[in-house]
């Protein structure tokens, strides 16, 4: 987990993501466009859950700092996104949230559920760190940069 003091920052992207090679890429094409400021990034559903809502190893974290936008991958352990996105999407104060599903899977009942829970994007992670990069720098650029969302 990286988590920087940010009881006083914004936190912009939260990156749920297990498979540590994703992330150190995912964090590194943020970087290089710098969009990686206020970045969290968190290693399976269940921590991201406590991060979300103050709980556990995150008690006392002021909730009312909700991301940008949550990069999530489906496949975790503990609590799978799909399950992460459920509850997300299921709770009044997290709901407009927008959560972009980052996966290798090209599973169509994982396109299917994802959107069905209410995710805002599905994005099949590519093959190769160039389009890995752009494709993640695009992402930022886009939620951060372009997207207008309601203020929570």
């Amino acid at each position: 987990m990286q988590l920087v003091e940010m009881s006083h920052r914004e936190v912009q992207i939260l990156l749920i993501e297990d498979n540590k090679s994703d992330a150190m890429l995912t964090i590194r094409a943020l970087k290089k466009h710098n969009l990686a400021n206020n970045l969290i990034h968190l290693i399976d559903g269940a921590q991201a859950l406590d991060f979300i809502f103050g709980k556990g190893e995150f008690e006392g974290r002021d909730i009312d700092n909700k991301p940008k936008v949550i990069f999530l991958d489906i496949k975790m352990p503990k609590v799978s996104g799909l399950e992460v996105l459920r509850i997300l999407k299921n709770d009044e104060r997290t709901k407009l949230i927008p959560v972009v599903m980052m996966t290798s899977s090209k599973q169509e009942k994982d396109i299917l559920e994802s959107h069905e829970l209410g995710v805002n994007s599905y994005v099949v992670k590519p093959v190769g760190f160039e389009n890995f990069s752009k494709t993640v720098a695009d992402l930022g650029f886009y939620w951060l940069a372009i997207n207008n969302s309601p203020e929570f």
